[in-house]
């Protein structure tokens, strides 16, 4: 607390502060600097300037020595082993005690100091060479590990010189045995570089080095009583190991021979142990060091915590928990651990036992590690262990050490007697391990049990004795019966742990105690269990962010009575009324938590406006809401918390007073006269729903049964109050972000059950065992497609032969003579099943032919045999008469890529597909849902995507394929964006099979009719199932008998029965020429009848079942073939489709690449298994790994435990089989070269070579891509209004300006999207188009104004990209990023940014240097307009620039001007804008209104074409102009500058500049600059 003579200096504003924002005020007056310096003080202390680069002497020292243009030269300098030592020395911490700064390292990997310098000049000792310095490896080593910080490919490098990469791992090794001992801070970065080449196992380079260090020969570091138990419980492993002894001895006899247990790479790991509890003696300090928190040492008197030591032990606790956590490293170390009891010394260290906070992160890692110490699993198999298997184990070893107590321990008699459960609990152990002597103690659990080595020196302390005893004897709760008592909402203890959700300015140079997500998984509940934690922390997060907005709107306060006081409002939370509980059920039987907790809220919505309220009143079931109790501190208790926590101030929840925050779900929703409100149940009928009454509203709401029980018993225990008699604000969430509770729900339930994978899917699914054993060539040969139906994929022969160039094509199959064969084909595969392409075959030319950005093998030899492959051309069978009957097919010519992506996804197992941008992937999958349906049609398939739009793309496909729409189904809210005249939601859907009923009945009566029956046989679908087999089907068999003795055509027409019916179809019915073609019309016209009735006993069970429940589920389990979801849909209603019996069989997701693991595993279990056998026959994954990943918001869940991991991804990464599309249709082939360069083989279709839209360039514009360099505009280049929130006001404006260029052209603004990195520069823009464009008929707004992440999946003709930052790269230093930016846009893509920033990122290059080719000033050409230009485009082999005021390639009439900056442009629409208002205006004058719409001639373009293209648009009418334009215009006039028609058509600009129209400051933005 503050004295009182701190009290008058905020009283100046109040008598007495109300709220925390009082004291902030007054503080933020004592200093201007505080609010900057809470902002992000240390966020910008890490951030690199532009300016600094460029002056710093490392920039300098990297120019002289290792850039690109002084290795270009011929007298660059040689390498310095000197150069590295001083640098290491100076730069990376080498001569200091303390860890190197993290500016003076990102300055080294900007400089490309690892690729350009350290590893090319790394010596190679196998050719004689000396080894490389202890500088040169350990600089390498922090570097490795700077780009694992930053998420940057780290061995790209590394695989120029493969061949040294065994040399440089054994040096590695050699370090930590060197002359030199290493000091904390380098032990940091050699334990970090561990951490990251374990996790690096996918890359066969390091995998082949890494796991020599936990293979068998390990085992030598065990000590000899554990070795022999070990071998002994596993003979196979004993005769390995005897193999092992037997080669040793062959190799002792050898010259310089080594001991295994001498080895570096056998002690390796017992050397990083041996360290790591050596260190957690020094992580303990009796008085305050160097290392020591400084702010901690004046706080108090006593032992401090060491920083460095404390960041060792906690970085060697996550290595361990790595190398626990994946089978091939765990399968040895487990054991080592085990008999070094690692566990119990970590937990009897000091530093566990340390007070302070400052150990949190330690005591949660010591937890994770016990967690996997004791995980349930078979090391040595990989096979998980039951529950009931693991308390079997417990119990008998329980009963053999009171076996032995009993024999050889008569102190132990009381223990040797008991029962097991009193024996496994810890109290009651250690008080009979207490009648021990310490020597007995000992001998018992090392002589005897074999617990520890006696040579252990840990082993002469009692206390560690008997931990160990209690360790292995206690016995250990389920973690399954953890998680069913785990609440699911946050509290406010869990929102505030920054070592569980840290803060978004997480930096990767500290670690976490959270699971990560990596290749590999020990058992599917390991895998559940670790995305259960990891989404539930990324849901808190969202959440705390969310409660931290709503607390800085709330304005709390206390007033004079000490009662808490909203001075402010939030949208999303109100003030409670009154809160009671009021039913707390009776636990369920095992139990010990209520079975249920109600209670009921009550709030006001009077003081909310109309929309607010109508927000509110909108809440329904099931939806999660948050209690929280504020208590604002006062005035004094605030000033105290700023002088406590120095500049940055306190946090939200001390700031704000937040003392408790619980969940809870909405059960209903009651107005006033409490009636229900938006009840679904049934409850209220649609026809008695009312608007609700009054403005009070009671909530009844469910509590989290868990919390509730944990609440009580602590307040029970500590006498505190009440939790549950304090709240006073509620909050809800936007209803898309808050469908948590579900997910994790889904999640527990599976964690509940016995999961079961497909055999086919399950140990590539872990990680393990042969990449290629899920593909459908490995599949058992009975269960593939031998013969597919190809329907409609191919168009014609050659198309055959074109997309199987690896077989001999043989066609069968009746065609006129001379005629080639027509489609529909059936191909049959030779008895090995379908072949993929060979790589050189999949490689795709260019049609002008250009070569492809990569290598492609040699051509397959064309005189190697080639099997043959059998293609059949049938007639398929006439589907009736009429022209609806006739089925919708497929126009696209697929590629042989695509074939061999429909022909793999057929057949079962798991199918892969790699769609890069623009190369058909949802055509692909439209076709394999096609043919999978035809081959396969008592199948059903579940259709999953991440986005409602790219599901709605996807369903309105397969909506216009040959598929009865009766077979398809669509759920979830975003059906009703469909453009579709069908309903095809669950509701939907029943009523039209309902609505088909009454006109198919019809249909019947009509039949009826014609045969002189009675009516009534359509009264039913019963009666009319009847009436098929009484009068319909005799009279077809009568009819087939007759015309088959006769065999003519006059027999057919004359005896046809069902004439009369069909006399509304085209006539004639019949032609009469041929026997064969007029029995084919009749078998056609039964088809017709026959699927009428087949149709009519699909519907007759929604005739049965009245209930409109009944009947959706009924829809819904069985009758659906196709049922089409997102993945989130599916993971929020997981548990109603396994209650319905919900069954599919095959299962097909796009956008497999944007998905969360979890959420991809979800959709694969939505039904039960049946005789513990998956049902599910095939999986086919598409998407692309080399774009954009899941979405993850927590910088600490995306970096360190790599949340934003794709099931897709990581099939990728295990080298799963896939096939990768290879021909785009969406760019121009010289756009698409700015990112192909990524894939494997990535060309283009002729389309993009030949439509006109491609051949021409873009009107106004010199290219049709082009960087534009933007300098520092009005003195300064990115600016931060808040941390994180990035603008850049200089590009905001050159892009707004280049729109309404554009625009003023006769550019369509739904052809122009404009695209950001950023979010505050996101909603810069939009202000700015708000101000400049939104009101001006002429200029509008664009089609789109988003960010790069949000437009994935999307694409335009045009796209304006900013890259906002100008001091460091940023998150576009991520190629997936940079390969999403550069694809979404077809005709036209203009990049802003600044060139010396982006030019120089390494892992951007093969991008930047084509963009960098170009002028860097936007180029213009004069005299065109849009829809009337002419110019052809650049030629896609051409790199010649046009000449500026020059001819321009095969234009040479055509002339253009470079322009300067932002102000040059804004004039020159300035000026453009003002010709264009004039023209409109003497147009609308000299014309009469009623032709004036159709003739105005508008500057370059028309009005007619205006209107065609923006039909809301109208030029006749006279627009007055902006202000700022007026101004503008006037102070040109007044300098006497040329005019826009001028400037645009006589060329150059004139000598005087303009006064750039006035820019939008960022503190004037709405959403921009001024907040977050």
């Amino acid at each position: 607390m503050v004295s009182d003579s701190n009290v008058p200096r905020i009283s100046s504003r109040k008598a007495r502060p109300n709220s925390v924002d009082d004291v902030v005020l007054a503080h933020e007056i004592e200093g201007a600097d505080q609010k900057s310096l809470r902002a992000g003080k240390r966020h910008k202390g890490m951030m690199l300037t532009v300016a600094e680069i460029a002056t710093d002497k490392l920039t300098k020292v990297a120019h002289e020595n290792w850039s690109a243009s002084t290795r270009s030269q011929s007298s660059s300098k040689s390498f310095s082993p000197d150069l590295v030592k001083s640098i290491y020395m100076e730069e990376l911490g080498g001569a200091a005690d303390r860890p190197p700064s993290l500016k003076r390292i990102m300055l080294l990997e900007i400089s490309q100091y690892l690729e350009s310098y350290l590893w090319p000049n790394l010596p190679d000792t196998s050719t004689g060479a000396e080894p490389a310095s202890f500088e040169h490896i350990m600089s390498i080593l922090i570097m490795v590990n700077e780009k694992f910080r930053e998420n940057v490919p780290p061995w790209t490098c590394f695989h120029a010189r493969k061949e040294a990469f065994p040399d440089f791992f054994k040096q590695v090794l050699s370090i930590k045995d060197g002359v030199r001992e290493l000091k904390v801070h380098e032990r940091t970065a050699y334990l970090v570089f561990a951490i990251n080449i374990f996790q690096s196992l996918e890359d066969e380079m390091v995998r082949g080095q890494v796991l020599r260090l936990v293979s068998l020969p390990l085992w030598q570091a065990l000590s000899q009583g554990r070795l022999q138990l070990e071998l002994h419980a596993h003979p196979q492993l004993a005769k390995h190991w005897k193999a092992l002894l037997k080669k040793e001895q062959k190799a002792a006899a050898k010259p310089g021979y080594v001991p295994p247990s001498q080895r570096m790479e056998v002690q390796f790991i017992p050397s990083l142990l041996t360290d790591f509890i050596e260190m957690l003696d020094k992580a303990i300090k009796v008085s305050a060091s160097m290392d020591v928190d400084a702010e901690e040492a004046q706080e108090e008197e006593g032992p401090f915590l060491d920083r460095g030591a404390l960041l060792y032990c906690e970085r060697s606790l996550e290595l361990l928990v790595d190398l626990l956590s994946q089978l091939p490293t765990r399968r040895f170390v487990h054991t080592l651990l085990e008999d070094r009891a690692v566990l119990v010394k970590c937990k009897l260290s000091s530093l566990y036992r340390f007070p302070g906070k400052g150990a949190d992160l330690y005591r949660q890692l010591v937890d994770l590690f016990q967690f996997y110490m004791g995980f349930a699993i078979d090391n040595h198999t990989g096979d998980p262990q039951a529950d009931d298997d693991i308390t079997t184990q417990h119990y008998e070893k329980v009963c053999q050490l009171q076996r032995l107590a009993f024999k050889h321990w008569p102190q132990l008699k009381e223990l040797a007697l008991s029962n097991c459960g009193s024996v496994e609990k810890r109290d009651t152990l250690k008080r009979y391990l207490s009648a021990l002597s310490e020597d007995e103690l000992r001998f018992l659990t090392t002589r005897q049990l074999r617990l520890v080595s006696e040579q252990d020196p840990w082993a002469q302390q009692k206390e560690f004795l008997q931990e160990v005893m209690l360790s292995t004897y206690e016995r250990r709760r389920f973690q399954r019966e953890v998680i069913n008592e785990m609440p699911l909402y946050p509290t406010e203890g869990v929102l505030w742990d920054d070592n569980q959700i840290p803060s978004v300015n997480y930096s990767g140079e500290t670690c976490l105690a959270l699971p990560k997500l990596n290749l590999q998984f020990l058992t599917a509940h390991d895998y559940l269990l670790r995305n259960f934690n990891l989404f539930r922390l990324e849901a808190t997060y969202e959440i705390r962010e969310d409660i931290a907005d709503v607390l800085g709107r709330v304005g709390a306060y206390l007033d004079d009575n000490d009662r808490v006081r909203f001075a402010g409002w939030a949208r999303m939370a109100l003030p409670m009324t009154s809160f009671k509980i009021t039913e707390v059920r009776k636990p369920n039987v095992g139990e010990n938590k209520p079975a249920a907790v109600t209670a009921e809220v009550l709030v006001d919505t009077k003081p909310l406006r109309g929309p607010v309220r109508g927000e509110w009143d909108q809440v329904k079931q099931h939806d999660v809401l948050f209690l929280l109790t504020i208590r604002p501190p006062s005035g004094a208790e605030v000033a105290a918390m700023m002088e406590e926590e120095g500049p940055e101030g306190p946090g939200v929840r001390d700031k704000y007073g937040l003392v408790s925050v619980r969940g809870c779900e909405v059960i209903e929703v009651r107005d006033e006269a409490g009636k229900l409100m938006n009840d679904f149940t049934g409850r209220v009928k649609p026809d008695e729903r009312t608007y609700p009454d009054g403005f009070s509203r009671t909530l009844v709401v469910a509590l989290d049964t868990a919390q509730y029980q944990l609440d009580m018993n602590y307040m029970a225990k500590t006498k505190s109050e009440d939790v549950y008699s304090t709240f006073n604000l509620i909050m809800r969430r936007k209803p898309k972000e808050n469908n948590f509770k579900a997910v994790l729900e889904s999640i527990r339930d599976l964690m509940n059950e016995e999961v079961i994978i497909p055999g086919w899917l399950h140990d590539i699914f872990l990680g393990y065992g042969d990449p290629g054993a899920a593909h459908y060539s490995s599949m058992d040969a009975e269960l593939r497609l031998n013969t597919v139906d190809c329907k409609d994929t191919f168009l014609d022969a050659d198309h055959v032969v074109q997309s199987f160039p690896q077989y001999e094509v043989q066609f069968q199959g009746s065609t006129p003579e001379g005629a080639p064969p027509a489609p529909p084909f059936r191909i049959t595969f030779p008895s090995s099943g379908p072949k993929p392409l060979p790589a050189a075959l999949s490689a795709h030319s260019r049609a002008d032919g250009s070569s492809v950005a990569v290598q492609l093998p040699a051509p397959m030899d064309d005189s190697a045999a080639k099997e043959v492959l059998t293609v059949e051309s049938y007639t398929p069978p006439d589907p009736g008469p009429y022209p609806q009957n006739q089925p919708r097919r497929n126009q696209v010519r697929f590629t042989p890529v695509q074939v061999e992506a429909i022909t793999a996804g057929v057949q079962p197992g798991l199918t892969m597909v790699v769609g890069p941008p623009g190369t058909g992937k949802t055509d692909t999958a439209v076709q394999i849902m096609n043919v999978l349906y035809h081959n396969c049609p008592g199948q059903r398939t579940l259709l999953i995507t991440h986005s409602n739009q790219a599901l709605n793309d996807l369903f309105q496909k397969i909506m216009e394929r040959d598929i009865p729409s009766r077979y398809l189904l669509r759920l979830g809210m975003g059906e009703q964006e469909l453009d579709s005249d069908e309903d095809y939601s669950r509701a939907g859907r029943v009523n039209a099979m309902l609505a088909r009923r009454l006109q198919l009945l019809a249909e019947v009566e009509k039949l009826a009719r014609c045969f002189g029956v009675t009516e009534d046989v359509a009264y039913t679908c019963e009666t009319a199932a009847h009436f098929w087999l009484l009068h319909i089907l005799s009279r077809w068999e009568r009819f087939s008998s007759l015309v088959e003795k006769q065999c003519t055509s006059e027999a057919v027409t004359t005896a046809f029965p069902f004439k009369e019916y069909f006399a509304d179809a085209p006539q004639p019915l019949f032609s009469g020429h041929s026997y064969e073609a007029d029995m084919e019309r009749a078998r056609g016209c039964f088809r017709h009848l026959k699927t009428l009735f087949q149709e009519l006993e699909e519907i007759r069970p929604f005739e049965l079942l009245r209930g409109q429940g009944d009947r959706v589920n009924y829809l819904m389990s069985k009758q659906a073939k196709i049922v089409a979801m997102t993945c989130t849909h599916a993971a929020l209603k997981r548990r109603e489709f396994v209650e319905l019996a919900f069954k599919y069989d095959n299962l097909l997701m796009e956008e497999a690449a944007q998905i969360l693991e979890i959420e991809t595993f979800i959709p694969m279990l939505l039904q039960r298994q049946e005789d513990g056998v998956s049902r599910l026959k095939r999986v086919v994954l598409i998407g692309d790994h080399h774009q954009l990943p899941p979405v993850v918001k927590n910088m600490a869940f995306q970096k360190y435990s790599h949340l934003d991991q794709s099931l897709f991804a990581r099939f990728i990464r295990l080298g799963t089989p896939y096939v990768e599309l290879n021909a785009q249709g969406r760019a121009r082939p010289s756009m698409a070269n700015l990112y192909n360069w990524r894939y494997r083989a990535l060309g283009d279709l002729p389309y993009v070579h030949q439509a006109p839209e491609y051949l021409v360039g873009n009107a106004g514009l010199a290219f049709e891509y082009q960087f534009i360099n933007v300098e520092d505009f009005m003195g300064r280049g990115e600016s931060e209004p808040t941390p994180y929130f990035y603008q850049n006001l200089g590009e905001a404006e050159y892009v707004t300006s280049l729109y309404c260029f554009m625009r003023l052209l006769g550019y369509p603004a739904h052809k122009i999207t404009i695209l950001t990195t950023y979010n505050g520069q996101k909603h810069l823009i939009r202000d700015v188009i708000e101000r400049r464009c939104a009101g001006n008929p002429i200029l509008g707004r664009p089609h789109k104004v988003t960010t790069v992440d949000k437009y994935q999946g999307q694409q335009n003709d045009y796209v304006l990209l900013s890259l906002v930052r100008s001091r460091i790269v940023g998150h576009l230093r991520d190629v997936r990023r940079l390969v999403v930016a550069m694809s979404r846009a077809r005709l036209g893509l203009y990049v802003f940014g600044r060139q010396e920033l982006f030019s120089n990122c390494y892992e951007l290059q093969p991008t930047f240097k084509q963009l960098l080719s170009r002028p860097t000033q936007l180029a213009l050409v004069k005299g065109e307009s849009y829809g009337t230009c002419t110019r052809r485009a650049l030629p896609v082999s051409s790199s010649a620039t046009p000449l500026i005021g020059g001819p321009m390639g095969a234009n040479p009439t055509i002339m253009l001007d470079l322009i300067n900056g932002p102000e040059e442009m804004a004039d020159l629409v300035g000026r453009f804008m003002h010709e264009k208002l004039l023209d409109a205006e003497l147009a609308s004058a000299a014309i009469p209104a009623g032709a004036a719409a159709g003739t105005a001639d508008v500057g370059s373009g028309s009005a007619a074409h205006h209107q065609q293209e923006e039909p809301g648009i109208s030029l006749t009418a006279t627009v007055e102009p902006t202000d700022q334009v007026m101004s503008s215009e006037q102070q040109r006039q007044s300098a006497g500058e040329a005019s826009a028609e001028e400037l645009l058509h006589n060329g150059g600009a004139p000598e005087t500049t303009a006064t750039a129209t006035p820019a939008i400051p960022a503190n004037e933005t709405n959403d921009g600059g001024g907040s977050a």
